[in-house]
C-alpha cells in the first residue's frame, strides 16, 4: 500500500482537477440541445483513457450519443475485467436550487459539488486513475477492457443492441462497476443486489381543446382531476401497490436474511434526517431500507397538465400527463411488470376520457453471489483501504446493464461504490466527496492486483 499512497499524495491535486474538468462538461443526454457537449465529454474521457496508457482508446458511434472504449490486453491466458461506467448526466433543474452552479465545480468543505461528481463521472475515473497507476508501475498482470456510455441517464437505448453485436470485443470473466453507494458515515460496503425497473408515461385526454371552467367545469370530466384520481388508486392503506398480479412473482427473504438487512445502521430516524421529513411511509410490516431495497415501489416522477405559470388561468385542461416508475426486486419481469400497469391504468380510467400508457424504458433486477472469489477480492481490497471489512448490502436504485452483460455476455458483477447515499445525486447540489474518490483510486488498484490471486 506504501507505493499506492505515496502516488495518491504526489498526484491527488492533478487527479481531482482532472475530475473537475470533466464535471464541467453539461453532458446531459437526454436533452438534444447538449449533444455537443456530451461528445466532448466522450472525447475527454478517450483522451483520458489513452493517455492512461490503455490502447485502442476509441469512439464509438451509436444510433445515440457516442461509447468509448479501451483496452489493455497483457496475456489472453490472464483472467480479464470489463469496466463499465458513464460520462452522461442528469439535467441540474431545478437551477435555482442549486448554492453554486451545476457546471462549475467547486470544492467545499471536502466535497466536490457539480452535477455527475458521484454520478457517475468521480466513481467512474476511479478506475481509470487505477489504471494508470497499475500501467506506469508495470502492476497490471490482468487485462483491463472499458466500456463508458454516454446513455445511462436516459435509458442507454443504444446499448443493448452494441453488446449483442460485439460480443467477442467485450468478452471478459468480470465486470466492475462504480455507481452505488457505501453506507451512512462513510462505512464501506459491496452493493450485492439491485432493483430493475419499469417506466412509463400515463396521458389522459379528456375534451378537445382546454375549456373554460365556469362554462364547462362540472359538466365535462378533467383530465387532471381524473389522472389524480387513478394515481392515487395505485397505492391501498397498506402503501401496497394495487396493481394485481405485481407480487405474484415477489419472492419473500428467509428470517436470517431479514436479520442480516437488519445490520444495517439506516433506520427511520436516518431517512427523517436525510430527507426532510416528518414521518416515513412504507408497507406495513417492513422497514424503510427493507422497502427501498427488497420490496416493489411505485413513484410518480412529474405531472403535467393546464396552467402553471404566474397568476391563474382558469380553465379545464384538454390533457393530463405523468410520468410514473416501478422498482423491481429478484423474480420480477420488467416487460411483463410493464403490461400489467398498462391494464391497471386503463381499468381505472372513468367514462369520457381516453386513456394511453406509454413505455418508456425499462431494467431487470439483479443478485450478486457473496462467495464469489471476485468478491473476496473486492471485500479485502476495500478492507485494506477502509480500515474495515465492508458489509454487503442491497440497493435500491437500478444498473440495468448489470442484468444486461449476464444476460448477454454470462458476466457476473462487482459493485464497488464510493458515494453516499446523502451525495444528492439526481438533485440540486449534487457532490462527492474527494477522499471517497482518491480511495476509490485506492481500492480498485488492489481490487485489479487481488484479481489474479482470486
Amino acid at each position: 500500500m506504501d507505493k499506492i499512497l505515496d502516488y495518491i499524495a504526489k498526484n491527488r491535486e492533478r487527479v481531482v482537477g482532472e475530475l473537475l474538468e470533466l464535471i464541467s462538461i453539461p453532458s446531459i443526454s437526454s436533452d438534444p440541445a447538449f449533444s455537443d457537449a456530451v461528445f466532448l465529454a466522450a472525447e475527454m474521457v478517450r483522451e483520458r483513457l489513452g493517455s492512461a496508457g490503455l490502447d485502442s482508446a476509441v469512439l464509438i458511434k451509436t444510433t445515440g450519443h457516442p461509447l468509448v472504449y479501451a483496452e489493455k490486453m497483457v496475456d489472453s491466458s490472464r483472467p480479464t475485467v470489463l469496466i463499465y461506467g458513464h460520462y452522461d448526466v442528469q439535467p441540474p433543474d431545478p437551477l435555482e436550487l442549486w448554492e453554486t452552479p451545476p457546471f462549475e465545480p467547486i470544492i467545499r468543505e471536502g466535497m466536490i459539488y457539480g452535477r455527475g461528481a458521484s454520478d457517475d463521472k468521480g466513481q467512474m475515473y476511479a478506475h481509470i486513475k487505477a489504471a494508470e497507476y497499475l500501467l506506469a508501475s508495470g502492476e497490471l498482470h490482468c487485462n483491463l477492457k472499458f466500456l463508458i456510455e454516454g446513455e445511462e441517464e436516459s435509458g442507454s437505448v443504444s446499448l443493448p443492441d452494441f453488446i449483442e453485436t460485439h460480443r467477442e470485443m467485450l468478452f471478459a470473466d468480470l465486470a466492475l462497476i462504480s455507481d452505488t453507494a457505501m453506507l451512512p458515515d462513510n462505512i464501506p460496503a459491496i452493493t450485492v443486489g439491485l432493483r430493475g425497473l419499469a417506466a412509463f408515461e400515463v396521458t389522459v385526454r379528456g375534451p378537445n381543446r382546454d375549456l373554460h371552467s365556469g362554462i364547462f367545469g362540472g359538466a365535462v370530466s378533467n383530465p387532471a382531476v381524473v389522472l389524480c384520481q387513478m394515481i392515487a388508486a395505485l397505492h391501498d392503506k397498506d402503501h401496497l401497490i394495487t396493481v394485481p398480479g405485481l407480487y405474484d412473482s415477489v419472492v419473500e427473504l428467509s428470517v436470517d436474511e431479514r436479520a442480516e438487512l437488519g445490520k444495517v445502521a439506516m433506520t427511520a430516524d436516518w431517512y427523517l434526517k436525510e430527507v426532510g421529513v416528518s414521518d416515513v411511509v412504507c408497507e406495513t410490516g417492513y422497514t424503510p431500507f427493507e422497502c427501498t431495497t427488497i420490496r416493489p415501489s411505485l413513484d410518480v416522477n412529474g405531472i403535467n397538465s393546464g396552467y402553471c405559470g404566474e397568476g391563474l388561468k382558469t380553465v379545464l385542461p384538454a390533457v393530463a400527463s405523468a410520468k410514473l416508475s416501478i422498482r423491481l426486486v429478484p423474480n420480477q419481469k420488467s416487460e411483463l411488470v410493464s403490461d400489467q400497469l398498462a391494464v391497471w391504468l386503463k381499468q381505472l380510467a372513468p367514462a369520457g376520457v381516453e386513456v394511453t400508457v406509454s413505455k418508456l424504458y425499462g431494467g431487470e433486477p439483479v443478485h450478486v453471489p457473496v462467495d464469489l472469489p471476485a468478491y473476496q477480492a473486492a471485500s479485502q481490497a476495500m478492507s485494506e483501504v477502509f480500515g474495515r471489512e465492508p458489509q454487503p448490502i442491497r440497493g435500491g436504485a437500478s444498473i440495468p446493464v448489470v442484468a444486461l452483460l449476464e444476460r448477454q455476455l454470462g458476466l457476473k458483477t462487482i459493485l464497488l461504490g464510493f458515494g453516499q447515499d446523502s451525495d444528492a445525486i439526481h438533485s440540486p447540489n449534487e457532490h462527492f466527496g474527494v477522499e471517497n474518490f482518491l480511495k476509490g483510486i485506492m481500492t480498485s488498484i488492489r481490487f485489479l492486483q487481488k484479481i489474479m490471486a482470486s
